[in-house]
C-alpha cells in the first residue's frame, strides 16, 4: 500500500457556516493523491489588557498556523465570544473591567479550552482557576514554546476525550 503524500496545503477564508456557532471560518485545503479535504484551523481568543502580550502571544500563535483575535477587556471578549466560536481561550486573570475568572464563569457552558495567564506562580492559583473552570494556567512571563506546547497539549486533550 503506497503512503499518502500531501500535495498541496491552502489557507482559504470561507464567508458559510461550517459549524453551527461561527459565519466565518478558516481552513486549510490539504490535498492527498489528488483527493482535497476541508481541515477547519483551530481559532484562538487572546485577552489581556497589556497590548504588547496580546501582540506577541497573536505572532507566535498565528505562525503556528491558529487564528487569532485579542480582547483587551472582559467586555470585548465578551462581544466576540457571542460572536463566534473560539477553540481555545487565553485569559489574563486580571482585566480592567472583571476578573478573568468572572469572564470563565459567565461563559461555563462553552466546550472552548480555557487557560489562565496569571503573574502569581502557586498552587493556590492553580486550584482557583480550576474552580473557575479553566483547563490550565500559564505563569508570566509566558516563555513562546511554553504558550505553544501547552494550547497544543490542551487541544489535542479536548480532541481525544
Amino acid at each position: 500500500m503506497n503512503k499518502p503524500t500531501v500535495i498541496s496545503v491552502v489557507n482559504v477564508l470561507a464567508s458559510f457556516p461550517f459549524n453551527q456557532n461561527a459565519t466565518c471560518s478558516s481552513l486549510e485545503l490539504i490535498t492527498v493523491n489528488e483527493t482535497t479535504y476541508m481541515k477547519e484551523k483551530k481559532r484562538i481568543l487572546v485577552v489581556d489588557d497589556d497590548v504588547n502580550i496580546l501582540r506577541v502571544f497573536k505572532s507566535i500563535l498565528e505562525k503556528e498556523g491558529y487564528v487569532v483575535e485579542t480582547a483587551e477587556t472582559g467586555k470585548d471578549a465578551l462581544k466576540k465570544i457571542k460572536r463566534g466560536r473560539f477553540n481555545v481561550w487565553l485569559v489574563d486573570v486580571k482585566l480592567p473591567d472583571m476578573e478573568g475568572t468572572d469572564l470563565l464563569l459567565k461563559n461555563a457552558g462553552s466546550d472552548a479550552v480555557k487557560i489562565i495567564i496569571t503573574g502569581f506562580s502557586s498552587e493556590e492559583v492553580g486550584k482557583r482557576a480550576a474552580d473557575y473552570g479553566a483547563d490550565d494556567f500559564l505563569v508570566k512571563p509566558v516563555r513562546p514554546e511554553e504558550l505553544i506546547s501547552t494550547v497544543r497539549e490542551r487541544l489535542c486533550t479536548v480532541e481525544h476525550d
